[in-house]
Formats: C-alpha cells, sequence, structure tokens
C-alpha cells in the first residue's frame, strides 16, 4: 500500500506540488484570519479598591475603610467572592465578578459604591449623600 502511495507521487510530481502549495496557501490564509492572542488573558474578573490612610494601624483601617467598602460592594450584581486585607495606612479590597460579567461595567459600579461608603467619625461630614 505505502509502495503503491510513492509510485503515484513519484509518477505525479506535479500534481503532488499544486496539492501541497494548496495546503499551504490555505494554512496560511487561515493563520492570518485566526483571531488568537499571543497570551491568553486567564485572571478573573476583578475590581481592586486601594485606599490611603496615612497614620492610621491595621485595626483603625480594618473598622472605619475597609468594612464599610466590604459592605458597600457586597450589593453589586455577579460577586463571587471579597477579599481584603488592611495594613498600616492601608486598605486592599478585591471583589471577584462572575466570569460572564462584563468588566466594564464592574469597573463602572464600583465608584458609586464606595464613594459612600465612608464612615463619618474620620470626617466631620460624610463623603457623600445618596440623593
Amino acid at each position: 500500500m505505502l509502495t503503491g502511495i510513492f509510485a503515484f507521487s513519484l509518477r505525479n510530481r506535479f500534481l503532488i506540488l499544486v496539492f501541497a502549495g494548496l495546503i499551504v496557501g490555505v494554512g496560511v490564509y487561515s493563520l492570518r484570519r485566526l483571531p488568537i492572542d499571543a497570551v491568553p488573558d486567564v485572571t478573573p474578573n476583578q475590581v481592586q479598591i486601594l485606599t490611603n490612610a496615612p497614620g492610621l494601624g491595621p485595626v483603625e483601617v480594618e473598622q472605619f475603610i475597609t468594612f464599610p467598602v466590604e459592605t458597600a460592594m457586597s450589593g453589586l450584581p455577579g460577586i463571587t467572592l471579597i477579599r481584603s486585607v488592611s495594613r498600616f495606612g492601608l486598605s486592599a479590597v478585591t471583589v471577584y465578578f462572575d466570569e460572564g460579567m462584563d468588566i466594564y461595567f464592574c469597573r463602572r459600579r464600583q465608584p458609586s459604591r464606595s464613594r459612600c461608603s465612608w464612615p463619618s467619625p474620620l470626617w466631620s461630614t460624610p463623603a457623600c449623600r445618596e440623593t
């Protein structure tokens, strides 16, 4: 069987070259139209809220900044997980969303929620008022 294929290929060299050129041409055409990124994005949909509060210890940062921000973010649609870290003068809250959510929609929703979440003990007047 293999001998027959080799014999046919040697007898019809031009036909084999045309066929190989056709395969290469279709491959190059398909490669140019293929929508592939060089490195696929495998990170989850997440929004990170970093807040700087110089002069506050971790307990105050947790009490006055991190917890109110977590509470405000917990009502957003499509949330799968909320994680936070409170350090000296820094609060980091990470909100993870469902894979099907549009990340730009999630990023637009975050400031409207977190603006009203600042507690009043740090400032004499609330940072924002809901209308």
